[in-house]
């Protein structure tokens, strides 16, 4: 056991409850809903919530959520349309609706950039065919699509780099890191992660037939399906660009690794192994943490970047972890779990000084995406 991960523990262990208050939006694709979750002094409620969607009968299917860089409003991906998904605004302080638009097939993971002027959301395709696909541009303030770049098939994880200069989202079917110059709007560089035939290549994705393989298809549960012997491809399911921006971790999904992409060489620099079925991930703003939940494993692990280490494995309350979002100050992890069959959605909370699950709360089921809107 290290110095570093003791003092993690004797920190926890004289910690008590928070001495404030953490606001969390969580979006639950099962029912519609929009929760705000209060965690604080008291314990952990849920402080209101909305139903999303424009006709009661049709399913609209929340599944990513961004809060604007300003705290002022949040945005909520809708997988489920007909044909098209869209992608809503809505102002934090009252859930009222500020705006929507249109985008591709079941748009999925969407981040705003540090300005606050364009939101990016990855069109996932979920049941569309095996094509490549594409990552919607929407400027937040008329809520208008100004781009939509080509990128590959089923991308997923749409995260920048903290500069704002660069996107970055994991293709599932093509074991595909791809980079977007944000200046340009356009695909900047490529990385392909199989194991064995690891490469990174500049300019955009050549999409002839035949210049990708596609990797076994698990469109039912998107990461739930684990590999089959001497599969050796990634399915990577999220791009994470570590605090400065200098390195991409990326979520092998089939492979139950995460891989260190350098930004600057777009060359691998180290690979380790993770949960099973290691899904969505966030680094801490200090640059110090790395946590992931493992989709298939029921769990949530806190690895140490320096080392790369693996600090602590925590169960679950229920199956099919899914997203998990940060503190400003570091101090707790907020983790959405979509849990199975009728059972309700929960999220975890994390406190990443004891490395301890310290809180759950119900929510709707298949909670989803999830974002902290501010400390207070």
């Amino acid at each position: 056991m290290s110095v570093a991960f003791l003092l993690l523990a004797l920190a926890g262990a004289l910690s008590g409850p928070p001495e404030r208050n953490y606001f969390v939006f969580v979006a639950s694709e099962g029912v519609d809903r929009i929760q705000l979750v209060r965690f604080g002094p008291t314990g952990a409620s849920v402080e209101r919530g909305f139903r999303i969607g424009l006709i009661p009968t049709e399913r609209a299917g929340p599944h990513g959520l961004a809060v604007a860089p300003d705290g002022k409003s949040f945005f909520v991906s809708t997988g489920h349309g007909t044909p098209y998904g869209s992608l809503w605004k809505y102002g934090t302080a009252d859930d009222k609706p500020e705006g929507r638009v249109e985008l591709g097939f079941f748009p999925a993971t969407l981040q705003v950039s540090p300005d606050g002027y364009l939101a990016y959301v990855v069109n996932f395709n979920l049941y569309g065919e095996m094509v490549p696909s594409s990552v919607s541009v929407v400027a937040t303030d008329q809520m208008v699509e100004v781009a939509r770049i080509p990128t590959c098939t089923m991308p997923h994880g749409s995260r920048l780099n903290p500069q704002g200069t660069k996107h970055y989202s994991a293709c599932m079917m093509d074991d595909m890191l791809v980079e977007i110059d944000t200046r340009k709007l356009a695909v900047s560089r490529h990385f392909f992660l199989r194991k064995g035939q690891e490469r990174g290549m500049d300019g955009p994705i050549v999409t002839t037939a035949g210049a990708v393989s596609h990797t076994s298809h698990d469109m039912g549960g998107h990461g739930l399906e684990p590999p089959k012997p001497g599969d050796v491809s990634c399915s990577p399911t999220w791009a994470q660009p570590s605090a400065d921006g200098s390195r991409i971790y990326v979520a092998c999904n089939k492979a139950s690794e995460i891989m260190e992409v350098d930004a600057a060489t777009w060359s691998i620099t180290r690979r380790w192994p993770a949960g099973e079925g290691v899904y969505n991930l966030a680094v801490t703003h200090d640059g110090k943490l790395l946590i992931a939940t493992n989709k298939r494993g029921q769990s949530v692990s806190v690895f140490e970047l320096a080392s790369g280490r693996e600090l602590k494995r925590l169960p679950t309350k229920r199956k099919v972890v899914h997203g998990v979002a940060v503190s400003p100050d570091n101090r707790y992890a907020f983790v959405s779990v979509e849990g199975i069959g009728s059972q309700p959605g929960t999220v975890e909370m994390i406190d990443l000084r004891a490395l301890a699950t310290v809180a759950t709360l119900d929510v709707g089921s298949m909670a989803g995406g999830i974002d902290v809107w501010k400390e207070e």
